[in-house]
């Protein structure tokens, strides 16, 4: 039988094909595979952010819901520590309406304090959480070191 440019050879028993013909399909092959490769890296890229983004959404939602009831308590804590605090500076000879605004004055100064105490505690533990999908990076570093050793 004639071989032609399609036909198989044999070589110790295994069916290849031509040299001439082998490194187009290779390259064929890896160009597949390095799209295959992006393709899986970019789907764990999605993966990872999705992920990031419920953890971080939930903690926000979270923070806001507390927020709110925070915020009802505090109101209400608030006008009676004033009105406590009112009454020291009762003894101290001013009048009713300028105790009142005093006793809101210092209660009201106090919980600013507070609150920017809390806000800032919780501005560094976000700042705290990592926003870089640690496992996409570390793939495509060993992608990277693959493509180089493989080229």
């Amino acid at each position: 039988m004639a071989a032609t440019k399609e036909s198989l050879t044999r070589t110790n028993g295994l069916e290849t094909r031509p040299d001439t013909e082998n490194l187009p399909t290779l390259f064929n092959r890896l160009g597949d595979d390095v799209m295959q490769l992006f393709n899986s890296q970019l789907a764990l890229f999605k993966v990872e952010i999705k992920e990031e983004a419920s953890a971080y959404a939930r903690s926000v939602t979270m923070i806001a819901i507390g927020a709110v009831i925070a915020t009802v308590g505090f109101a209400l804590l608030n006008v009676a520590i004033a009105f406590a605090v009112s009454t020291l500076f009762a003894q101290a000879n001013f009048s009713q309406p300028a105790s009142y605004a005093l006793g809101f004055v210092v209660t009201g100064g106090f919980y600013v304090l507070v609150g920017a105490i809390v806000v800032m505690l919780m501005k560094n533990r976000l700042a705290k959480q990592d926003l870089v999908p640690q496992r996409t990076v570390q793939e495509l570093r060993k992608d990277k070191q693959w493509l180089k050793n493989e080229l």
